[in-house]
């Protein structure tokens, strides 16, 4: 383990009194400040929409500019979804299911069947044995040298950047979450067919205004940069140098919220369309907390301080991840295992 991720080890017996008291106060959603994140969200998405018709009948120049930014406005969106999800946007649990409801279709991602597949990912994030809900397929290099070649080459694609934050993204919002999971209850089957309807219903009347060759080049564009953009956020949050990886008789919910959750320090501009997210650290250790707190939260004390933030150019380096190595407790690239095999002396299959 780095030296800097030593310095930000926090003993769970010393910190959890403290971090326990510290993010209660933050618990506290506020009427005011979510009523303004939906307008100031809204409002410019269905505007840009409009923009977006009026600019296809002078240049598709026009219009896909309108289209890409229309997307960011999605990432926010889905923000807005997400504390719905964690019941933390509004005090009202009807609130939160309403606009996490009407935010999903915008943003083609089933509410309840959401909710209940982030919630694993919550209880499980950087806990070895408890992968494969809610996150990004990633394989111990053991694991990645037991497998078999059509394991591997599996691996691999999945793992490669296009398909990973290109071709991916717009599988899962535009496929993926239109078909319920056979282990998902009633209730979270039933919210991918309503969200399924509304789409339908939706996708029809812009399809009448637009023409539907046109509207589906638009809604791509759309769902392709709002995805790309996501997909990223989500595989820096866990995938980057530092992060905690435990096997579940070791794993600590204080140490994987605050080592296995980076702390994303965006542009300030980066960071209003992302919702904060980038405080991931503290999502993870209270996602009660909204994200118009989190900011603040992560202020108030120095003992979330310590967590050494990602950047902006840092995380390019995530890029090179592709395999967790139990040994030296990192994540690696595939060039390791050529080191790891000399040390081990387990010929290749």
């Amino acid at each position: 383990m780095s030296e800097n991720s030593t310095e930000a080890k926090i003993s769970s017996r010393e910190s959890v009194p403290a971090w326990k008291e510290i993010v209660l106060r933050y618990q506290k959603p506020c009427v005011l400040k979510a009523s303004w994140q939906l307008l100031n969200t809204l409002v410019p998405y269905a505007a840009l929409w409009y923009l977006m018709y009026r600019a296809m009948f002078v240049s598709w120049w026009l219009a896909v500019p309108l289209a890409v930014l229309a997307g960011g406005f999605v990432v926010r969106m889905f923000i807005i979804h997400h504390d719905c999800g964690h019941s933390s946007f509004f005090k009202s649990r009807q609130a939160n299911d309403f606009w996490g409801f009407v935010t999903g279709v915008l943003t083609f991602t089933p509410y309840h069947h959401w909710r209940w597949e982030h919630a694993i990912h919550h209880s499980s994030s950087g806990d070895l044995d408890r992968r494969g809900t809610g996150d990004v397929w990633t394989l111990t290099v053991q694991e990645y040298l037991e497998s078999s070649r059509w394991k591997r080459f599996s691996y691999r694609l999945a793992r490669n950047p296009v398909i990973l934050f290109v071709i991916a993204p717009v599988v899962l919002f535009a496929i993926k979450h239109r078909i319920p999971s056979t282990k998902a209850s009633l209730r979270e089957r039933l919210s991918v067919h309503w969200t399924n309807l509304a789409l339908l219903v939706i996708g029809g009347s812009l399809s009448y205004a637009f023409g539907l060759k046109n509207y589906l080049i638009l809604q791509l564009i759309v769902v392709a940069v709002a995805g790309t953009v996501g997909v990223w956020l989500f595989y820096v949050q866990h995938q980057f140098e530092g992060v905690y990886w435990e096997r579940a008789e070791e794993w600590d919910y204080a140490l994987a919220a605050l080592q296995g959750s980076s702390f994303y320090k965006l542009p300030r501009v980066l960071q209003w369309f992302s919702g904060n997210i980038g405080f991931h650290h503290i999502h993870h250790l209270s996602p009660r907390i909204p994200n118009y707190q989190l900011e603040d939260c992560h202020k108030s004390e120095p003992i979330f301080q310590k967590v050494k933030p990602v950047t902006l150019l840092g995380s390019l380096k995530s890029f090179t991840f592709r395999l967790w190595d139990e040994q030296k407790r990192v994540l690696v690239g595939y060039g390791h295992l050529r080191q790891f095999r000399a040390q081990s002396n387990r010929p290749d299959r």
